[in-house]
């Protein structure tokens, strides 16, 4: 009966939303002149700014007169001003109109986190953008419209700047401006997302969402979380089930008090006939599958390009063959693509929320770059894709590498292919080269050790992991190697805030030092060489390669053939 009153009182506001999705859609006919209008709109906005005025940024500016009075930045180039925005002078960065609601935290390429600005305007392209993703999903699934959601989230409130600004997750600060009957669609209650501990937050999760079995859709970023989620479930079996036949919440969890008051009203009464239902359910195949929990499951959202495709494969162990539908390409700096259809990575870009430009992948380290506009791009090829968005940050290099896989009228359809060459992200932790070399570096001075030549790549595994690779000459103990190893880890912890909440929540393995047979390096050395027609003394070893398929390169085409018994220290 609630979903029914739910699914017609909320008529009204899926005709507005679907009006929203036709004008979005039809921007997509005309590219250029949406994205032209976009940009003045972003100008204009923020032209009373300091940045802006010592840099005569307004809204009557041509793309030109735009790219020669900005350079292509990063995050250091407006981290003065970015600065100035914790300590309350709103002003430095941002126009009166544009009201900072909290800063959103990323992983930097020092050891300094990113606070990415998150203003009302960017909040309301974001739920707008996110609106459009949903009505269309919705559309193409009409059973989820009388269906609940399990969305997990973040706190948007973890601490405060000296200015009293939230800083944290975007997803809770949403979370926590949706009305009464919108919150009653989803199954995990907003204050889940503000627990700390991430075993603590993802079994209070489950507890909620598998006593509902009306669950039509589930959503969050990296499907690495649902498989973890479900890991945690058939871990907790017993305990999950006797919260549920009981009414309860276990204590056995590390929650806050306040945070379990506010919760008690939405974990709801004792419900033996559903814990019976999952107890059926464990007695007939043995664990308490998110396939089987839910039955009237209809759709995954999840991210699938780059590297964290690999995961769908494991993730319907758990939920079966469900149909999945990309997130789209988003970050805390904005959301870039919003895709229209299941089973595919691609999404079109979101032309009315952030100006876009593009350099050639191959043309990314050059002083002289070319730089595209939206319009401008050819199906096939591959993008570093800039931003510049309302919270000001302008010609911002996300360092994302896309495909052009189409176009939607003018405008193109992304595919995201993996970061720069200089950062790796298995479940979205973007460690940066840097923080690797500084890592290193740090281990090896603890421990008194020299290593000529090293390589950090993620390997595949359950969870997937980092894998340094060294050459076991350089150190010959496999007790000092491990030492490394964990010495290495506990370091880029330190450096990268989403290393450290990834590590902490088993999403990825404890580290492990490599040894490789004596003079694989020299073979590798010389291949890339006569590769890139580099001289010795030009040569640049890379210190992080990306590729998850690296490690069993190195081992099977470089390693001398009578020393492949290498084994992980």
């Amino acid at each position: 009966m609630i979903r029914q009153l739910r699914y017609y009182g909320g008529m009204f506001i899926r005709g507005r939303i679907r009006r929203d999705a036709r004008q979005f859609v039809g921007l997509l006919g005309d590219c250029r002149t949406t994205q032209r209008q976009t940009l003045a709109r972003i100008m204009e906005l923020n032209a009373e700014s300091f940045y802006s005025r010592r840099r005569g940024l307004t809204g009557s500016m041509s793309v030109d007169q735009f790219r020669k009075s900005l350079p292509i930045s990063d995050f250091e180039t407006v981290r003065d001003e970015i600065e100035q925005l914790k300590e309350g002078n709103f002003q430095s960065l941002l126009g009166p109109r544009n009201k900072l609601l909290m800063f959103a935290l990323s992983s930097g390429t020092t050891s300094q986190a990113k606070y990415i600005p998150i203003t009302s305007q960017f909040l309301s392209d974001y739920r707008r953008g996110w609106q459009v993703w949903g009505i269309n999903a919705m559309d193409s699934h009409p059973s989820l419209h009388m269906s609940d959601i399990v969305q997990l989230g973040s706190n948007h409130d973890q601490y405060r700047t000296s200015s009293g600004t939230p800083c944290g997750n975007i997803s809770g600060l949403v979370g926590t401006m949706q009305s009464r009957v919108v919150q009653t669609m989803y199954a995990v209650p907003n204050p889940v997302g503000q627990i700390a501990d991430s075993a603590s937050k993802g079994y209070t999760a489950l507890r909620c969402s598998y006593a509902n079995s009306h669950v039509g859709l589930v959503m969050t970023a990296n499907p690495s979380t649902l498989i973890q989620l479900s890991k945690t479930a058939n871990l907790h079996m017993e305990q999950l089930i006797r919260d549920i036949a009981d009414g309860t919440l276990s204590t056995n969890f590390d929650i806050d008090p306040a945070i379990r008051a506010q919760l008690k009203g939405r974990i709801g009464r004792p419900d033996k006939e559903r814990a019976r239902e999952l107890e059926l359910i464990a007695a007939r195949t043995g664990a308490i599958m998110p396939r089987d929990v839910w039955p009237k499951l209809k759709l995954v959202a999840v991210w699938t390009g780059g590297s964290v495709g690999s995961y769908l494969s494991p993730m319907r162990k758990f939920f079966g063959d469900v149909p999945i539908r990309d997130h789209g390409l988003s970050a805390s700096e904005g959301r870039m693509t919003i895709p229209l259809a299941d089973s595919t990575a691609a999404g079109v870009l979101d032309v009315g929320s952030h100006f876009f430009e593009f350099i050639p992948e191959e043309e990314h380290e050059s002083p002289d770059p070319t730089v595209l506009e939206a319009h401008e791009l050819q199906a096939g090829k591959n993008y570093f894709i800039l931003l510049t968005t309302v919270s000001g940050l302008y010609r911002y290099d996300i360092r994302d590498v896309v495909r052009c896989t189409g176009f939607m009228g003018t405008t193109p359809l992304l595919e995201f292919l993996h970061k720069g060459a200089h950062i790796a992200s298995v479940t979205g932790e973007k460690l940066a080269e840097s923080q690797v070399v500084s890592a290193i570096r740090t281990g090896l001075d603890q421990l008194r050790l020299e290593v000529q030549h090293y390589t950090l790549s993620p390997v595949w595994d359950d969870p997937p992991k980092y894998r340094l690779h060294i050459e076991r000459g350089c150190i010959p103990v496999p007790e000092l190697r491990q030492r490394l190893a964990a010495t290495v880890d506990a370091e880029l912890q330190e450096l990268n805030v989403e290393y450290k909440e990834k590590r902490q929540s088993s999403r990825l393995g404890l580290l492990e030092c490599l040894a490789v047979p004596n003079g694989t390096w020299e073979r590798f050395i010389k291949h890339r060489q006569s590769r890139f027609g580099a001289s010795l003394e030009q040569y640049k070893h890379p210190c992080l390669v990306p590729q998850l398929t690296f490690s069993d390169m190195l081992v099977n085409d470089f390693a001398p053939s009578a020393e492949r018994d290498t084994r992980a220290a």
